[in-house]
């Protein structure tokens, strides 16, 4: 498949694409300190992926993933874009299940939202959360 946009072009809006303190990780940082969690710390480099935010203490690493780019059924479809982003996500998926068993096997509990999840029911998501942290 053909870009429809040269590529200087694709690579500045590539380029704008942020890594951390996106959007949906701002707004659950929000929802989190609103609910009276605090004590995390954000991008945690100690830990195995470098967990988004992270109750150190409890070791629990939390993960805000963007629909498309961690392959949502529902975003993503294998395929549509070429066979450029098809091996990028998919790459994707493997890096997410292997730091899933790295911070598993170092005792640590890991925890997965949507970016669209914290859009829609960002309640939801802080008492999902909550649990988890309650239980350890």
């Amino acid at each position: 498949m053909a870009d429809i946009v040269d590529k200087a072009t694709r690579s500045r809006m590539m380029s704008r694409i942020r890594g951390k303190d996106t959007k949906p990780e701002l707004a659950l940082r929000k929802a989190l300190r609103a609910a009276g969690m605090t004590g995390y710390r954000c991008h945690y480099a100690k830990a195995p992926g470098k967990p988004d935010i992270a109750f150190v203490g409890r070791r629990i690493a939390i993960f805000v993933d963007g629909a498309f780019w961690h392959g949502h059924p529902d975003h993503f479809t294998p395929g549509k874009s070429g066979d450029f982003w098809d091996a990028k996500i998919r790459r994707n998926i493997e890096r997410d299940r292997e730091v899933n068993t790295a911070l598993t096997s170092a005792g640590w509990t890991v925890i997965r939202v949507w970016d669209f999840e914290i859009e829609k029911e960002p309640d939801r998501v802080v008492e999902r959360i909550r649990s988890v942290v309650k239980q350890t």
